[in-house]
């Protein structure tokens, strides 16, 4: 197994460690940090996912520079952000600090593009993702992060920063679905 498919397996073996940190009370006590408290557990949780977002460029810039793309590897790289992303989303909404409906809009856009992949992938056709998609994660990340972190920073001045990235990552997210069913809408409705 190459190096790349080594760092992406690791950012899921991150997944349940960050989940671990998020949800589980380990009587730490809280940290005050830039016009925020949260307690050390989810700073320490939402230093784990950042870390593991970051893998997912650290593994594609490796793959594409020393031509160490593979199969395995296309496959596994957007399941891993996916389980991250997601899992990351529903901690949030345990947390209360995002609506359901939002995440379950985005998980299901992920869902049906993933299954929009698969269809014509058995057909021989090869989705790659469009300036839209790559919108749609940025937002997404910069969302969950900035909430991960109890909106760290624009507490001071008292804007729901992370709260506002949310709602620009749900329109970003649907938007670029139905780009991406718009545009491969021919080689659906001609898939066996």
């Amino acid at each position: 197994m190459n190096i790349p498919n080594q760092i992406t397996i690791s950012r899921i073996l991150l997944i349940p460690i960050f989940m671990a940190f998020m949800l589980i009370d380990f009587g730490w006590g809280e940290v005050s940090l830039l016009g925020t408290t949260l307690p050390v557990a989810h700073l320490i949780g939402a230093l784990i996912f950042i870390f593991a977002s970051a893998t997912d460029w650290v593994d594609g810039y490796y793959a594409r520079k020393y031509n160490l793309v593979t199969t395995f590897g296309k496959f596994l790289d957007p399941l891993a952000d996916k389980l991250l992303v997601s899992a990351a989303l529903i901690i949030l909404v345990e947390l209360g600090f995002a609506p359901a409906w939002v995440v379950i809009v985005i998980i299901s856009r992920e869902f049906a593009v993933t299954g929009l992949r698969l269809v014509l992938a058995g057909e021989g056709e090869v989705v790659a993702a469009g300036n839209l998609g790559k919108i749609k994660t940025v937002t997404q990340l910069i969302a969950i992060i900035s909430l991960l972190l109890y909106n760290m920073v624009f507490a001071i001045i008292d804007i729901p920063f992370g709260e506002i990235m949310l709602y620009i990552a749900l329109l970003f997210t649907v938007w670029s679905g139905w780009d991406y069913f718009y545009a491969n809408r021919k080689g659906l409705m001609t898939s066996k």
